[in-house]
């Protein structure tokens, strides 16, 4: 499959975007373990061929579309001692826009599902600016800003908790980077809109991504823009 260097594809996404927009560096990834792939790539058939009610609110460029089918509840059971036993306390609920009382969370995260810690950040920080208590008005929650059939479906009974919410969003991210090739702004944009958004929209891959990205909802190709510009500026 064809592969675009990141450095090229940021800069297409750049250009159709809003010239105020910082200059985009690109976006990295790792992937997840070969281990359980076949299983994996049954679910993720599952995901890109759900009915279009199962993701909340993917039609609408202000909103989230997390929603996660039922059988993606399957894998919650693989987590070594399950959520519970990677909860941490963090002191206060307000948000300190900063990732240090995550960070040992994120850390078992990245580790966990194979996605890098300063994509797991760039997300956090562009969903909620690291407050656990964040919920948007389309009833998107906690740090990484999960759904309530997003959060049901990764096993998370308190999105507000931040070692299950930080947990769920990174096992998400595995899923879509899985998917889509390890490319990190595809992940997003489908995290964002939702993979059959893009299934719909004949989004695959970078190289689709890069050829119609101006096809994708508004709020969707900014959010992406954003993240990797976070994502690249904490690898700096």
């Amino acid at each position: 499959m064809m592969s675009i260097d990141p450095r090229i594809l940021t800069t297409l996404l750049k250009l159709q975007l809003s010239p105020s927009l910082s200059q985009l560096t690109g976006s990295s990834a790792s992937g997840t373990s070969a281990a359980g792939q076949t299983s994996f790539d049954q679910l993720l058939s599952q995901l890109s061929a759900s009915d279009q009610s199962a993701w909340a609110g993917e039609e609408n460029d202000d909103s989230y579309g997390y929603g996660i089918p039922a059988p993606l509840q399957l894998l919650q059971t693989g987590l070594p001692g399950g959520l519970d036993s990677m909860s941490a306390a963090v002191s206060g609920s307000a948000a300190d826009g900063s990732a240090a009382p995550y960070e040992s969370m994120i850390q078992s995260a990245a580790a966990r599902y194979g996605v890098s810690e300063s994509l797991i950040k760039a997300v956090i920080g562009a969903e909620s600016s690291f407050n656990p208590s964040a919920e948007s008005s389309a009833g998107a929650k906690g740090l990484m800003q999960l759904m309530d059939g997003t959060a049901s479906g990764l096993g998370v009974t308190d999105p507000f908790d931040p070692a299950q919410n930080i947990d769920g969003g990174s096992k998400y991210l595995s899923y879509l980077l899985r998917k889509y090739d390890g490319s990190a702004a595809t992940a997003l944009a489908a995290y964002n809109a939702g993979p059959g958004k893009l299934d719909r929209l004949g989004i695959s891959d970078e190289s689709s991504l890069s050829a119609l990205f101006s096809t994708l909802p508004a709020e969707t190709q900014r959010y992406v823009a954003k993240v990797l510009e976070k994502e690249s500026s904490l690898r700096l």
